[in-house]
């Protein structure tokens, strides 16, 4: 999606951020551009504020951040200071960023030494299921979790549903649910966080397709396709599994599958034919 910008170019100000002590100590001059990705229609249309990001309040957030912390490289400047703004400004939907540092130490001459970088909230579609203990409260604690990270936010959930294993080997039913996630992680960040949760919740790797406290999945990625060792996106058997397709299809009823190029509910409605 091609989204409306605003612009805040060469913001400058003074602040201790360094490798050496003289650096962190004495401080220097710094040098922020940032492009806000958004979408500004409403605002124009409404000529109201509220409809928009102030560029004003976002320029004021910046100083006093980089002001109030301290860090050694300024790539890690530049990682949190986007993820706060992220945070505080809810109407963004990406920003790239440029942190100039003019007096950078470097001993020779040049202009300046920066990094840039580009970050943006994305949707990612998580399949849960539960069939060992108590099922439902597993499911919960997945949601909890997930909300309490400070890059995501849960914002929908499918109902639960009880479903039969799948795999062939013999357990107990499954409840199974899907939910919707707006985060700044990346799908293998993603999913280092969805296994940390998986062991937070005793979750064994055994026998494949065996019975589990908790498993996460993820199924789709914004619109991304990708494979490696670790991770298939979109999920490589999302397609063939009524226990995804169905509460994802509650959630998502038309989002396309970036490989197949039909809808979820178009995909559950060929599955139970």
């Amino acid at each position: 999606m091609k989204y409306d910008e605003i612009h805040i170019e060469n913001l400058d100000f003074f602040a201790n951020h360094g490798v050496f002590p003289e650096e962190t100590k004495l401080g220097q001059k710094f040098i922020v551009s940032l492009v806000l990705y958004m979408d500004t229609r409403r605002a124009g249309k409404s000529d109201d504020l509220q409809m928009s990001v102030d560029y004003g309040a976002v320029s004021h957030f910046v100083t006093e951040f980089m002001k109030n912390n301290t860090y050694h490289l300024i790539e890690a400047a530049a990682e949190n200071l986007v993820q706060e703004i992220l945070l505080k400004f809810p109407l963004l939907e990406g920003i790239d960023l440029e942190l100039k540092k003019p007096w950078a130490p470097i001993g020779l001459p040049v202009e300046y030494a920066s990094v840039k970088i580009s970050r943006f909230w994305h949707r990612a579609y998580l399949g849960l299921g539960s069939n060992l203990g108590d099922k439902k409260a597993y499911l919960d604690y997945a949601i909890q979790r997930l909300n309490e990270e400070k890059d995501c936010r849960v914002e929908k959930v499918s109902e639960y549903l009880v479903t039969e294993p799948y795999g062939g080997i013999e357990q107990d039913d499954f409840l199974n649910a899907c939910l919707l996630l707006k985060t700044q992680m990346s799908p293998e960040e993603l999913l280092e966080k969805l296994h940390e949760i998986e062991k937070e919740a005793h979750r064994e790797r055994i026998v494949r397709w065996g019975p589990r406290t908790l498993d996460l999945d993820i199924l789709l990625y914004d619109n991304l396709v990708m494979e490696n060792e670790e991770l298939i996106i979109p999920h490589i058997e999302m397609h063939m599994r009524e226990f995804v397709l169905k509460p994802l299809s509650e959630i998502a009823p038309n989002i396309r599958h970036p490989i197949y190029k039909k809808t979820v509910s178009q995909l559950l409605k060929e599955l139970k034919s």
